[in-house]
């Protein structure tokens, strides 16, 4: 019998994504306390975001609003990376990007919880931006997803191809 199998990764929905960002620019554009400070939502590249206001604070509240829409639509917010807002001459700019992909450190930092912590005869393989755990037992499995998913890893993590 063939060992069983899942992978690991790191990935959003653009879609999704792109919906929770064109909800942020609606909001943006009809709430009463975003009047006159010309408060902007707009994609900077594939997965780059950037937020324009007149004020600082309503450069802040604008990330909050897009934050809300992106956990309605079910995007975790680990995925989300956003900068302190700037000054560049009358406006306030802020730019992030959507985390797409596990970071070789991180890889290596999951791989070594799952031999560590995990049940023996489990193994973790990094393949590019996602891992491959494999082992004899499914139950084995559901432990190392239990493992992870209570472990604090600052990366949205997805467990997909589970067989």
């Amino acid at each position: 019998m063939a060992d069983a199998s899942f992978d690991i990764v790191s990935k959003v929905d653009h879609q999704e994504a792109d919906n929770a960002l064109n909800q942020a620019a609606k909001e943006l554009s009809q709430r009463f306390d975003f009047r006159g400070t010309d408060t902007t939502i707009v994609w900077a590249g594939e997965e780059g975001v950037t937020i324009t206001s007149s004020t600082e604070e309503r450069c802040l509240a604008a990330i909050e609003v897009f934050k809300e829409k992106l956990v309605k639509r079910g995007i975790s917010l680990r995925a989300l990376d956003m900068g302190e807002p700037t000054a560049s001459g009358k406006t306030y700019k802020v730019t992030g990007k959507i985390v797409q992909g596990i970071a070789s450190d991180k890889a290596k930092a999951i791989a070594k919880r799952i031999k560590d912590e995990g049940p023996k005869g489990v193994q973790a393989q990094i393949q590019g931006d996602q891992l491959r755990v494999t082992g004899k037992k499914r139950d084995d499995l559901q432990a190392v997803i239990a493992l992870l998913k209570n472990a604090d890893l600052d990366i949205a993590l997805q467990f997909t191809n589970y067989r």
